[in-house]
């Protein structure tokens, strides 16, 4: 992809990154004054200008996990909204640095339109406040956040049309009134990638306890969302998905932890060892925040396309766990 049609977001990054944008005339959304000052230094000593955009918290509250509410006024992210306007004032000041855009993320997976609605309207009444002190702003980003209808039954997820029938008004008529065209930018990576992918994962075992637990080989190693924001993913019995359900049964993986469960108190058909259970919609925040825990080499990666399959990534190894290890010399 173009660096210019990048856009390097984040909280924390390092001396070593914005050099990095920099270089490639990436644009930065800054998250601090600190950061600014860090960045405006960078170009300095590249001779370069640095574009930026500053990210906006609206201390807005949305309906979804707490973990992944990213615009609330207690979140690590963003600079606060009435702050906002002097931090674009200092990066006027910054010899190096040139503001070209504002930029906002409320949340993750949110199932209704109207938090990006609330979204749009502090994000126009910021852009007022900016283009009146002489900023020209080439784009308004109002961040991600659209999800998806993991519960299959029962979750109704609006559609990109129903986003834009609701959010480009309130942008259309604010941008109209201050007198700028600036596009609007959205980054709905969720809901174009979620249910692209299944995660597969075969049975060593069934046991009944208190529960009736199916043991996989795979747990939160290579799917965290579960343990980590409580999420729901809908599993099926692969190899026999058409057999009609026979108990209660609750998904456990390999990892020596007890919150390492996949899918709790789910209807399948009878399940044995050899069998193969499907996790579903894990392509968003799914092999990106796999991990080697346990010593646990991660799966591989199939693309499928019709009646075609092609490997995307090879399933790791032990050696590839212990590749990057060296044995210090007084050990030897």
């Amino acid at each position: 992809m173009a660096p210019e049609c990048l856009l390097f977001n984040g909280s924390s990054k390092t001396h070593a990154d914005l050099t990095l944008a920099v270089e490639h005339k990436v644009t930065v959304s800054v998250d601090s004054l600190d950061e600014l000052h860090q960045l405006d230094s960078c170009a300095r000593k590249a001779g370069k200008i640095a574009s930026i955009s500053f990210r906006v918290n609206p201390a807005l509250e949305v309906p979804t996990h707490p973990k992944i509410a990213t615009g609330l006024a207690t979140s690590k992210f963003g600079i606060a909204h009435e702050q906002i306007p002097d931090a674009y004032r200092q990066a006027l000041r910054c010899a190096h640095v040139k503001p070209v855009g504002v930029h906002c993320h409320i949340g993750s997976q949110i199932l209704d339109v109207e938090p990006f609605v609330h979204a749009a309207r502090v994000m126009v009444r910021i852009a007022t406040e900016l283009t009146e002190m002489g900023v020209d702003l080439a784009f308004i980003d109002l961040g991600g956040g659209l999800g998806i209808p993991y519960r299959h039954d029962t979750d109704v997820a609006p559609t990109p049309d129903q986003y834009a029938e609701a959010v480009v008004p309130v942008f259309a008529e604010g941008i109209e009134k201050i007198g700028i065209c600036p596009e609007l930018w959205v980054e709905p990576g969720r809901s174009l990638v979620a249910d692209s992918t299944v995660l597969l994962t075969t049975v060593n075992s069934v046991k009944r306890a208190h529960k009736t637990f199916v043991n996989v080989d795979a747990g939160f190693n290579l799917l965290v969302r579960p343990v980590m924001y409580d999420a729901y993913h809908e599993v099926l019995l692969a190899n026999r998905a058409s057999e009609p359900d026979d108990g209660i049964y609750t998904i456990a993986g390999p990892i020596c932890e007890t919150g390492d469960l996949l899918a709790t108190d789910r209807p399948l058909p009878a399940v044995k060892a050899g069998d193969v259970i499907a996790v579903l919609d894990t392509g968003a925040y799914g092999f990106a925040m796999s991990s080697q825990y346990n010593s646990r080499p991660r799966c591989a990666e199939c693309l499928v396309d019709g009646p075609d399959v092609a490997l995307m990534r090879r399933g790791e190894t032990i050696a590839d766990i212990t590749s990057a290890m060296q044995t210090p010399p007084w050990q030897c």
